[in-house]
């Protein structure tokens, strides 16, 4: 069996799901969904190519400021997103599915 390296498999879903061809950058973020024992990794990655379309895993294919995030998206969600944007991560963040829990 062949393991694909933790790079590799980001361009090739970030591929799958919205036909944007990209260069991964660097990790910026760990995200705990502590109800179902979920860890999510987020890494920056800068676009190459490619053309916008959804997929069987995406509604919509969109670029959005820093502001549209947080007013179209779900916590847990933009701030994987704007985590990416600060450039002061890896962050390593908790959340129950809806609220981000706070540290400490």
């Amino acid at each position: 069996m062949k393991i694909e390296p933790p790079e590799a498999g980001v361009a090739r879903q970030v591929w799958e799901e919205t036909g944007i061809h990209v260069e991964v950058d660097e990790l910026t973020g760990v995200y705990n969904k502590t109800t179902r024992g979920i860890v999510a990794l987020a890494c920056r990655c800068k676009p190459s190519g490619g053309n916008e379309r959804t997929s069987s895993e995406s509604t919509a294919v969109s670029w959005l400021t820093p502001d549209e995030v947080s007013e179209r998206m779900a916590e847990v969600y933009a701030i994987r997103l704007l985590d990416a944007l600060d450039g002061a991560g890896p962050h390593t963040r908790s959340h129950n599915g809806k609220h981000l829990i706070p540290e400490g």
